[in-house]
């Protein structure tokens, strides 16, 4: 297997558990919110944001590994 092989599933990995952690905290700042402390809820908007940006960051490299592996970039 080669390293970008490697990458492309790592990549899938971060991208799925970052999506799941994401979904969770968007839970938590709005449908559970009312049952969080404020400094919880400040961490769960917080934590939505760097999740995202993380989430995308993923993304971009899931590409870049598709691409050098040549396979369709989606």
């Amino acid at each position: 297997m080669t390293l970008s092989h490697q990458h492309l599933r790592y990549s899938n990995t971060a991208l799925a558990t970052f999506l799941l952690l994401f979904i969770v905290s968007v839970l938590m700042s709005y449908p559970l919110a009312h049952h969080l402390t404020l400094p919880a809820q400040v961490v769960s908007h917080i934590s939505s944001i760097v999740l995202a940006g993380l989430f995308k960051l993923s993304y971009v490299l899931r590409c870049v590994c598709q691409y050098q592996l040549n396979m369709e970039v989606r």
